[in-house]
């Protein structure tokens, strides 16, 4: 059975982007060999949480909205989009979900901001010119990003033969925000950085038991030609296997327990 993998609507309002991005997430985990569940974020609380507890992972995908400030305490910047309350009401249940249950968690751009801010972190709500970050779709290679070479990140690109012969700290990625995490979650730590403007890239769960890692750049975009974004996707996917195989294995553990009388 194929790994399942919870991914939220990205914006409740944007129809032509939801048609646009939503495909490109749900080719990257089924090439990467999971199957991706759809979550209704118009649905209701109740409906959310049942479909995500028959999921195996959480994917937070990118959204043009922006999240609240007031979820982190400050005061709206001019630049900062509208929020979408649906999309945020969301991520929330599926990362409660996915904490308690210690499933995998893979944050894209605003799923990584998303989840930065859950874990009580918070935003840089506009950032600096001096490198342009919102660089768009079209441009595969925007910037380098630099790696913390002590980092599940690091592992897993290094793993799968992604990092450059000439340069194994460092990366190039597209670019598509305006925003990035600020102050990092609790439980989270920085594990990329835009080596040019300090920009944090990526934050990854302190937890080793724990599959948690965010980035700011778009993989699914690029699935397909970046050695990188595949390997970032087939880490997630088979992490999210894994806890389904532990999952099957406790409850066979449970179901042998001899029962009296």
């Amino acid at each position: 059975m194929k790994p399942r993998i919870a991914i939220p609507i990205p914006n409740s309002r944007r129809p032509s982007y939801v048609w646009r991005a939503l495909p490109q997430y749900e080719r990257a985990v089924r090439s990467a060999g999971g199957e991706p569940i759809i979550i209704e974020v118009k649905a209701t609380n109740s409906e959310i949480a049942q479909a995500v507890k028959l999921c195996d992972g959480v994917l937070l995908p990118g959204s043009p909205a922006d999240v609240d400030p007031e979820k982190y305490g400050a005061q709206r910047h001019p630049s900062t989009a509208p929020a979408d309350a649906l999309r945020d009401n969301a991520d929330e249940l599926l990362l409660q979900d996915a904490y308690n249950m210690r499933k995998p968690v893979f944050g894209i751009c605003y799923g990584l901001q998303s989840l930065n801010v859950w874990r009580t972190g918070t935003l840089d709500q506009e950032l600096s010119e001096a490198v342009k970050h919102e660089v768009g779709r079209k441009v595969a290679r925007a910037h380098k990003v630099r790696l913390e070479p002590q980092s599940r990140l690091t592992e897993i690109l290094r793993d799968a033969g992604a990092l450059p012969a000439d340069d194994e700290r460092a990366i190039t990625v597209n670019s598509s925000h305006h925003q990035a995490a600020e102050v990092v979650g609790d439980g989270l730590r920085l594990v990329a950085w835009c080596p040019e403007d300090g920009v944090k890239e990526a934050v990854e769960g302190t937890a080793p038991d724990h599959f948690v890692l965010g980035v700011q750049w778009h993989p699914e975009r690029t699935y397909e030609d970046d050695a990188a974004s595949r390997a970032l996707f087939r880490a997630f996917v088979q992490a999210a296997a894994e806890w389904h195989a532990k999952l099957a294995s406790k409850q066979q553990d449970f179901e042998s327990v001899p029962r009296e009388g």
